[in-house]
């Protein structure tokens, strides 16, 4: 079987896209160059799966070795691309497994998967060839007998077409190569910038994830009440649930890769900002109180359903741990402890968020 040339204009991509996620941690978050980011990472990521729970007890030597391995991945693999064939393989192989450890140990949506999708450009023909069937009729034994049909039409003078298609892809190589330039001098930069892209067609761009580290995890929890006063201090006021991101604490944190929750992924950025830098917070209470169906398909539960709607809502700041397997909190059904930090935003009701609307050109809700 004739061996595919490697397509490693793919797979550099994937190295220069490793790299810059290696530098901008090393650059970035001191926890990275003192290989405790790990101690941190599983608790406070976006949105924590089941393993994560578990990992996050890890001893503290593992997680120094996890920061070590995720360096060496990124920092030094990649230029594996370039030391020929068999290390090229291997460059493939590594950051695959990698992808799938982080893919294991935490709902990063489909990052991980599409960062795979240039890595399988690292192998060719034979290295995949165990894939499929030698018995006759077989793939193998198709692709044989197709070879020497190819090599026959490969001694026959180039068509018109084919001139143009390698105009074309020289041509399209050079514009990359180009545009390329300003991504390759942010990526040598000292104060490199990530997920930016510097031309209008955003054809090439700067990428990084986990520049820093929260060592903390907060969260913010929607409540409503059908009390007339809000400050009452016998009003009842009930949770609303996400689908996915920490609230109830005995609910087990969920696994949903590749699928993405993107309103729980917001609020995990809004939990360590304010209000007034994510005014779209208060446009959901909005949206709560009025029992919009669209948003209401967002949440995992609506402590409403099936009577009036909330008269007030508020924001609640807590500061969530993962309980210790095995512990107190644990033994009681519980994933996460908590702890009231003080007010996110105060009680808002419908007629009060008008004017907020307003100002903003949003469409005023009306209650279903």
């Amino acid at each position: 079987m004739k061996t595919g040339k490697l397509t490693c204009q793919c797979g550099s991509g994937s190295g220069l896209e490793d790299s810059s996620r290696g530098l901008i941690k090393i650059r970035g978050d001191r926890c990275w160059r003192e290989l405790t980011c790990m101690d941190y990472h599983y608790e406070t990521q976006p949105v924590p799966n089941p393993i994560a729970y578990f990992m996050h007890r890890s001893p503290w030597w593992f997680h120094q070795f996890e920061t070590l391995v995720n360096h060496f991945i990124e920092l030094v693999v990649p230029f594996f691309l370039f030391l020929g064939r068999r290390m090229c393989i291997v460059h493939g192989v590594l950051q695959i497994l990698f992808q799938v450890l982080l893919i294991i140990s935490g709902n990063l949506s489909f990052l991980n998967w599409l960062t795979i999708v240039p890595s399988i450009a690292c192998f060719d023909d034979v290295s995949l060839g165990f894939l499929f069937s030698s018995k006759q009729g077989g793939v193998k034994e198709r692709v044989a007998q197709m070879q020497p049909k190819e090599a026959a039409e490969e001694q026959l003078p180039l068509r018109y077409g084919c001139y143009v298609r390698k105009v074309v892809n020289v041509s399209f190589g050079l514009l990359i190569a180009y545009l390329s330039i300003p991504v390759v001098l942010n990526l040598l930069n000292s104060r490199q910038v990530m997920n930016t892209s510097f031309n209008p067609l955003r054809i090439v761009n700067t990428y990084g994830a986990f520049g820093s580290i929260t060592k903390e995890r907060t969260e913010v929890v929607l409540q409503g009440t059908s009390s007339l006063d809000p400050n009452d201090p016998a009003a009842v006021w009930e949770e609303y649930d996400f689908k996915c991101k920490p609230g109830d604490l005995k609910r087990r944190p969920c696994f949903i890769t590749p699928y993405h929750y993107r309103l729980d992924w917001l609020m995990w950025f809004a939990a360590f900002q304010t209000y007034e830098q994510n005014e779209w917070v208060i446009h959901l209470a909005g949206k709560l109180l009025a029992q919009e169906e669209e948003t209401l398909s967002l949440m995992a539960t609506n402590p409403f359903a099936g009577r009036a709607p909330p008269r007030w809502i508020r924001g609640e700041h807590f500061k969530y741990k993962f309980s210790r397997p095995g512990g107190k909190h644990a033994s009681e059904g519980r994933w996460w402890i908590r702890k009231r930090i003080g007010p996110y935003f105060p009680p808002v009701n419908l007629q009060g968020l008008k004017k907020f609307y307003e100002d903003r050109n949003w469409p005023y809700p009306v209650r279903d």
